[in-house]
C-alpha cells in the first residue's frame, strides 16, 4: 500500500475529487472516500451527479441503503463496505486509520487544502507518524495550470 498526499493549492477539491476518481474507474478500482462531516458528504453526493455537463460518477452512501454493487461510497467514517482498491481521505478525514485498518488498498490518498493552515499542519503531522512506521509515501503537490507534481 502506498500512501499519497495531495496538497490543493490552486483548485479545490470540488474540481480534484471527480478526476481523480475517474481515473480510478478506469483502472477498475473501487474508491471509498471519506469526509469528516455529514453535510460535506452530501454535497460530494450532490456534486458526482452533476460536476459536469455531459457526466457523472455514480456512487453511494449509507442513506442510500446497502453499498452493494457501487463502484464508489462516501462516507465519513473509516469504514469500506464495497472491498475497495482506493481509500481518499478528504476534508480533515485522517489517513491513519485507513491505512492501519490493515485491508487491501492499493493505495490511500490524502486531500489537503495548504490554504488551510490546520489542514497543512495535520498533513504534516501524519506524514511524520506514517513515515515513521515505515509506510510508502508520495507527496503530489498542485502546480499553477492545476495538474500535480510529485516533490517527495
Amino acid at each position: 500500500m502506498e500512501v499519497w498526499f495531495y496538497h490543493l493549492q490552486t483548485q479545490p477539491l470540488e474540481r480534484v475529487l471527480p478526476t481523480l476518481l475517474e481515473r480510478a474507474l478506469q483502472r477498475d478500482w473501487r474508491v471509498v472516500v471519506q469526509v469528516t462531516r455529514e453535510e460535506r458528504m452530501h454535497a460530494l453526493d450532490d456534486l458526482l451527479w452533476t460536476y459536469a455537463p455531459d457526466a457523472f460518477l455514480p456512487h453511494g452512501c449509507a442513506r442510500d441503503g446497502d453499498p452493494e454493487g457501487h463502484l464508489i461510497w462516501l462516507t465519513t467514517t473509516a469504514e469500506d463496505p464495497i472491498d475497495a482498491h482506493l481509500h481518499v481521505c478528504a476534508d480533515g478525514a485522517a489517513a491513519g486509520p485507513a491505512v492501519k485498518a490493515g485491508r487491501g488498498y492499493e493505495r490511500v490518498i490524502l486531500l489537503f487544502d495548504g490554504a488551510d493552515e490546520e489542514a497543512l499542519a495535520a498533513a504534516r503531522a501524519e506524514w511524520k507518524a506514517l513515515k515513521d512506521e515505515g509506510i510508502a509515501l508520495s507527496y503530489w503537490q498542485q502546480t499553477e495550470s492545476g495538474g500535480w507534481e510529485k516533490k517527495a
